[in-house]
């Protein structure tokens, strides 16, 4: 319930004004002069002041409100105040309001006009003061992060920046941690800003990559071997943990590490203790544990695959990271920062981008890049360039609906010459598809996005109900699967009243 200070050296006036404030929800406070305002305010949380202009008999100059408004705005700058007088004096009321009074009225006021303006003032000050802190908050999170080693990160969603943000907070401690999320996504990279703002960040670190790994040589590498362990072991190897005595070792692809190498790295987190293959030597080292997965532990645990005991010495704290597709605010300046200041991209070519789905997230992002600077033809890249015909042809609006006009706000038919005559948009026949699709394919894919096309005039509410049910609300992927522009679909789900 919010506060509000009424000054008024007629007592009745205070009454007045605060039932009718009452009646509205509002707590008051009354006083009859200057001095017992200020100590009130110091002492109670104001949300708004309404003070009169004159405190003494016979007083009708006003300098006394004026000097209570200048009292108050030293001791809160922001706290809102309204000016309230039986005479009115232009010429301080002008020069009050350009000081930060939030309004002026006479007596008698209006009760609805005053009530209204002291909802919406403290309205405003309340969403004031709450950006404030916000900015606050973000200042503080921007000096960190320019003080912090974010290891040449690109971001610039909300996503990853919650991401960063934790990898930094965590990073001065000496816990475990799971970093969660699909493959490409860049779980190393968080990996990397863990370590390098932590306090051994000059102390080793160690990756190591599980999933790519024979079964067999996995615990070698992780626990070292004895020369003769194991066929081919022509002499002592050193595992893992023990480079990375002291430092970081990280543990990629988690779950495929075996039950019996689960067992071992269990060991290793309780006590710090392993041994070598070939040998009965207790070796000991001391290492914070990074790991990451793309795997559901969850359901690896119900299923006998991942013990549940070394989950919760490596998921201490858990980091997920979203899949690009997730992040689209990344998808732009990524693709800035891979293909460097001498390309560029036109706008059916960002559309293209930011539909696709990236189900290789951002490594395949970064290889679509990396194929489109090498084969593009000129300094302006295209959606083809990147192997993008299909998503072209699908985010182009469709002629079976018009186009909002941006310019004036109406409504236009698609220029549909545009498509054919811009040579930026024609495929180049010489690159190859982004996605694992065979080559031969491409036509295939393409024809079946225009069969799609030609059909979505039947499309109804109940297809595109089944969709969003089947893809679980992905616009994007919704849209592809109907051979819709996201903007036609939306449209659609519009006219339907299809809620997302």
């Amino acid at each position: 319930m919010d506060t509000i200070l009424i000054v008024d050296d007629n007592q009745a006036v205070c009454d007045a004004l605060a039932l009718m404030l009452q009646l509205h929800g509002y707590k008051t406070h009354t006083c009859l002069s200057p001095d017992v305002a200020l100590e009130l305010v110091k002492i109670h949380d104001i949300a708004l002041v309404i003070q009169d202009m004159n405190f003494s008999q016979d007083t009708t100059s006003g300098e006394e409100g004026k000097s209570l408004f200048y009292d108050l705005r030293r001791l809160q700058p922001q706290l809102p105040i309204v000016l309230i007088t039986a005479w009115t004096q232009l010429d301080i009321a002008v020069e009050l309001v350009k000081e930060g009074a939030a309004d002026y009225m006479g007596k008698p006021w209006d009760d609805a006009k005053l009530v209204n303006s002291v909802s919406n003032l403290i309205s405003l000050h309340t969403l004031s003061r709450e950006n404030s802190q916000l900015q606050r908050v973000d200042n503080q999170r921007m000096v960190a992060i320019k003080d912090a080693d974010l290891c040449g990160i690109v971001f610039a969603s909300g996503s990853m920046q919650r991401s960063v943000d934790l990898a930094l907070q965590i990073a001065r401690s000496d816990v475990s941690v799971l970093i969660t999320g699909p493959n490409g996504a860049g779980k190393d990279k968080l990996a990397d800003i863990i370590h390098a703002n932590s306090p051994l960040k000059n102390k080793p670190f160690i990756k190591v990559n599980i999933g790519a790994l024979p079964m067999d040589l996995l615990e070698a590498e992780l626990f070292g071997a004895e020369a003769g362990a194991f066929t081919g072991a022509n002499k002592t190897r050193i595992g893992r943990f023990e480079a990375a005595d002291g430092g970081t070792l990280f543990l990629d692809e988690i779950g495929n590490l075996s039950l019996s190498g689960q067992i071992k790295l269990l060991r290793v987190l309780q006590t710090g203790e392993f041994e070598r293959l070939g040998s009965h030597q207790t070796r000991k080292a001391k290492v914070r544990v990074l790991s990451a997965t793309n795997a559901e532990l969850a359901v690896d645990i119900r299923e006998g695959r991942f013990r549940e005991d070394l989950f919760y010495r490596l998921n201490v704290i858990e980091l997920e990271l979203s899949p690009l597709n997730q992040r689209q605010d990344d998808i732009l300046p990524l693709v800035s920062h891979f293909i460097g200041p001498d390309f560029r991209l036109n706008k059916q070519t960002q559309g293209a981008l930011l539909t696709h789905t990236w189900p290789g997230n951002v490594r395949e992002l970064e290889n679509a890049c990396k194929r489109a600077v090498i084969l593009a033809p000129s300094k302006i890249l295209t959606a083809a360039d990147f192997g993008l015909v299909a998503e072209l042809l699908t985010s182009e609006p469709l002629a079976t609906e018009p186009e909002h006009d941006i310019r004036g706000g109406g409504m236009r038919e698609p220029a549909q010459e545009k498509t054919v005559s811009d040579p930026a948009l024609k495929p180049e026949p010489a690159i190859e598809p982004t996605s694992a699709t065979p080559r031969g394919q491409d036509s295939a894919n393409i024809s079946a996005n225009t069969r799609a096309g030609a059909s979505i005039s039947v499309i109804d509410k109940a297809s595109i109900q089944a969709e969003l049910d089947k893809h679980h609300g992905v616009i994007a992927r919704v849209a592809k699967s109907l051979g819709l522009s996201r903007q036609a679909l939306y449209r659609r789900m519009e006219k339907f009243g299809i809620d997302k």
